[in-house]
């Protein structure tokens, strides 16, 4: 059995969506910038692509770029806005659990005289809010914060750090490649002015994203080329791929409601196997304001590598954070401002699940992952004093 429990790090292309991109790949391979027939085509595909993205967040179509990914989404959002404020001032507010796409833009940042405040979190992976206003200065002139954590699954509380920021007349952008397609997001409720999403977190293919820019905003161009999007993100558009996110994300909209109680049901019978099973754990996923679908979970005296590689022996896809970090060997930023030491946060895992899980699956996870844990401590010096 193969159990693919990372879907954080990207999801299988569903059947329909890439069901939609095959002509595309085909026979309606013309260049949407081209003004004949087949141009036209591709042209009305990635038109319609943009409105689907668009609705999904009520947005207006005018108003969505693609990009070729989420990252490429924060750097031109955040690196844009500094950029283009900076007589205004050069202070940033962001927090401590931001995904390394926007973590590393802002160092860049830092680098060229900008200064950033990086909000602390609660043993939650919230901010507060009260505290993110305290830190708004005259010359801040971007809020920065994930409206849900890669790692953890938190939401933070979008919609009142959207009220602080347009209070005090500041841009507010959000990485929320975690959310769109998994919990319902609102721009206008929320008072987003900046949003990045990426086509692979739900069910669509890689390499494809987009950039929300609210109406009044204009970022000069992250790229310089030509004239695609609008004049504002230069390169021929990936046509297959964006419109691949069309079809995805009209579906996990009309699908949410379904989807997000069969994908809270299995993380819930995951999150009570394995707590029940496993002694001296922590788990790291808040029990309100989360994703359906992330469950991180901490076993003490173990290490993370020995158990995702004894859990893919076995058959299971897990992950210790971010795909993007995968080869580092320091433990998550994310646990460490939670308030996990470095020993803790080394035996984490998280697992990600999706509609195409099952409950067969996750009792499978419930099955392998306690003997897991019991024979490497078996294994570990410390355990032996603790076990004693």
């Amino acid at each position: 059995m193969i159990v693919y429990a990372d879907n954080a790090a990207t999801t299988k292309i569903d059947k329909q969506v890439l069901d939609a991109m095959m002509p595309f790949l085909t026979t309606a391979y013309g260049n949407p910038g081209s003004i004949h027939q087949k141009g036209r085509e591709a042209f009305l595909a990635v038109d319609s692509a943009r409105s689907k993205v668009a609705s999904a967040i009520n947005a207006n179509p005018s108003e969505i770029y693609f990009t070729g990914d989420g990252t490429e989404a924060d750097n031109w959002a955040i690196k844009g806005v500094a950029h283009k404020y900076s007589k205004k001032g050069k202070h940033i507010i962001s927090s401590s659990i931001e995904h390394h796409a926007v973590l590393h833009s802002l160092k860049a940042l830092e680098k060229e005289g900008y200064e950033v405040t990086y909000l602390p979190v609660d043993k939650k992976g919230f901010i507060s809010v009260s505290q993110l206003e305290e830190a708004v200065r005259p010359d801040t002139i971007l809020i920065t914060i994930m409206f849900a954590n890669n790692e953890t699954g938190v939401v933070e509380p979008i919609k009142e750090i959207g009220t602080v920021a347009k209070k005090h007349n500041v841009i507010f952008h959000t990485d929320a490649v975690q959310a769109v397609g998994h919990i319902p997001v609102d721009v206008k409720e929320m008072n987003i002015d900046l949003l990045s999403i990426s086509a692979h977190k739900f069910n669509a293919p890689k390499g494809v994203g987009a950039l929300y820019m609210r109406k009044g905003i204009y970022l000069p161009p992250f790229l310089d080329g030509g004239q695609q999007e609008g004049g504002r993100r230069a390169g021929t558009e990936n046509v297959a791929s964006i419109v691949g996110m069309g079809a995805a994300i009209e579906t996990a909209i009309k699908e949410m409601p379904k989807r997000s109680e069969k994908v809270r049901m299995l993380r819930d019978r995951l999150w009570k196997g394995l707590t029940e099973k496993i002694p001296h754990n922590i788990v790291n996923t808040p029990e309100k304001n989360n994703l359906p679908g992330i469950f991180n979970i901490s076993s003490k005296y173990v290490e993370g590598e020995a158990l995702l590689l004894s859990l893919d022996l076995k058959g299971i896809c897990a992950s210790s954070g971010s795909a993007c970090t995968s080869g580092s060997l320091d433990p998550s930023h994310v646990l460490l401002s939670i308030g996990l030491t470095h020993e803790v946060a080394h035996g984490s895992v998280r697992f990600s699940l999706d509609h195409n899980n099952t409950e067969e699956e996750i009792d499978y996870i419930i099955e392998v992952f306690p003997e897991i844990v019991a024979k490497l401590r078996d294994m570990s010096p410390l355990w032996e004093k603790v076990d004693k």
